[in-house]
């Protein structure tokens, strides 16, 4: 059992009791599933031992995207899928973010201002890659994933790119190279973010709750030269299904505090920190995502709905570049194999025990 699901498990009722009333539904099922996972109540999972017969039960896992001990195995599929869609060439991660005066905001309205996060960073993006000073290709391709805390789990939302060095002009048909350490001017960039969030906020009504000296402030943008995009890839892979904390930085539960490590920007000592139970739990769920809401989005020529295919962007490109581009081989992992803890031989699936059905009888281990 991880050591956030047993915080929840001994704090959760409490947490429940004091604030059950007002809290968002959203997170009274995260809270449940949280309480559930690998637990009997949440079914069981049969193997037998292929040589000595064993049985071995397995709790279900819940599945829940906020749930730390349920997200490993989606982040390692997700990140061989890109790591196979990646582009030859020079890439950048670009990371918008917005005012601290905006955060409150943006808390209380999370369907509608991830929404526009999302469309007022990837519009500027694309409006800039059009001029001629910078690029002047109208189809750029890039991804982008939604990280909402900071290194003490307080509210940070914020967005980081993927992007290739370019884009494709609908005119030529051609790969439109960026410089290889200068993509898009963040100071042009930051005006229309921000006004285009802007827009966004008026066309749903909100305009008026919001602090008006954000409209006045630089929004920051930061652009960074990543190379090949496979460490990029690999840096955001955790954070894409990893939730706001994970066990290994918690450092112990005592007298109801909670005491975990980070880490300051540019710094890799590690800091502690301790929280009252009550608040790290209040933390954690205030990074739980509206219900269906897409983290991660593709736009241009990397979204699935683009009228080029990866192959046919991929073939550009190297034209582009004059040769193939290869990219570093990857050995591919092994799938964990699920064995038998007293002889060591694998264990094969043989039926599942849905929650609060008696098991048959047989032998178990």
């Amino acid at each position: 059992m991880g050591a956030i699901n047993e915080i929840f498990r001994e704090f959760a009722p409490e947490y429940l009791l004091r604030f059950g009333g007002t809290m968002p539904e959203e997170h009274k099922k995260v809270i449940s599933a949280i309480l559930l996972c690998r637990t009997k109540e949440n079914g069981t999972v049969v193997y037998e031992c292929e040589e000595c017969g064993l049985l071995h039960l397995t709790e279900r896992s819940c599945g829940n995207r906020h749930c730390p001990q349920c997200q490993n195995h989606k982040a390692n599929l997700w990140l061989e899928r890109q790591l196979g869609r990646m582009m030859p060439g020079h890439h950048f991660m670009v990371t918008f973010t917005v005012p601290a005066e905006l955060r409150d905001f943006i808390r209380s309205h999370q369907r509608v201002c991830y929404a526009a996060l999302f469309a007022a960073s990837s519009d500027a993006m694309k409006k800039l890659c059009q001029d001629p000073k910078y690029i002047g290709g109208d189809r750029p391709g890039f991804f982008g994933v939604l990280h909402t805390w900071g290194r003490q789990l307080q509210y940070h939302p914020h967005i980081h790119y993927v992007v290739p060095g370019g884009a494709f002009s609908s005119v030529s048909g051609c790969w439109q190279r960026s410089g290889e350490r200068f993509f898009l001017p963040v100071q042009a960039l930051s005006p229309i973010f921000r006004a285009k969030f802007r827009d966004r906020m008026k066309k749903a009504g909100l305009l008026a709750e919001i602090p008006k000296e954000v409209w006045t402030k630089s929004w920051n943008i930061n652009s960074q030269a990543v190379g090949s995009s496979e460490a990029s890839i690999k840096y955001l892979a955790p954070y894409v299904f990893r939730v706001a904390i994970s066990n290994h930085r918690i450092v112990k539960v005592e007298n109801g505090k909670v005491t975990f490590t980070y880490r300051k920007v540019g710094d890799t000592k590690p800091c502690v920190m301790e929280l009252d139970a009550m608040e790290f739990i209040r933390r954690f769920l205030q990074h739980v995502l509206p219900s269906g809401f897409m983290k991660v989005r593709y736009y241009g020529f990397l979204s699935p709905n683009s009228a080029i295919s990866l192959d046919e962007a991929r073939g550009k490109i190297e034209i582009t570049y004059g040769f193939e581009v290869t990219e570093p081989e990857r050995e591919a992992k092994p799938k964990a194999e699920f064995k038998c803890n007293t002889c060591g031989n694998p264990v094969r699936y043989i039926f599942s025990i849905p929650p609060k059905r008696p098991l048959v009888s047989g032998r178990s281990g």
